[in-house]
């Protein structure tokens, strides 16, 4: 049972080999910026210029899923008639998409 001595190996690559070392992390977080954050702030600036451009007469979807026509504007909420007659408050936010939009008043 021989062993041999072990030696300490002198420190190669100094600032080069940390800036090597966390190239793979950088790599990574680019990577998820483009695929996921980017596409990710698109959408929320398309949904709130949409939800700012909410005007009377507007058929909408809220995110419940239920149907309706725009009847009119507030500034954090809309009222929306679901049927003839039936006119809910819901927040702007909670609008979905936006079916069919009217033509701007002259």
């Amino acid at each position: 049972m021989f062993a041999t001595p072990a030696f300490a190996q002198a420190a190669t690559g100094g600032a080069a080999g940390a800036l090597t070392s966390f190239m793979p992390l950088i790599l990574i977080f680019g990577i998820m910026y483009f695929l996921m954050i980017r596409p990710q702030q698109k959408k929320m600036k398309q949904h709130k210029a949409m939800v700012e451009a909410l005007r009377k007469g507007d058929q909408v979807v809220t995110q419940g899923g239920m149907l309706g026509k725009v009847s009119k504007t507030m500034e954090t909420e809309v009222e929306v008639e679901i049927a003839e007659g039936v006119r809910v408050r819901i927040l702007r936010a909670s609008i979905a998409q936006v079916l069919s939009k009217t033509e701007p008043a002259a």
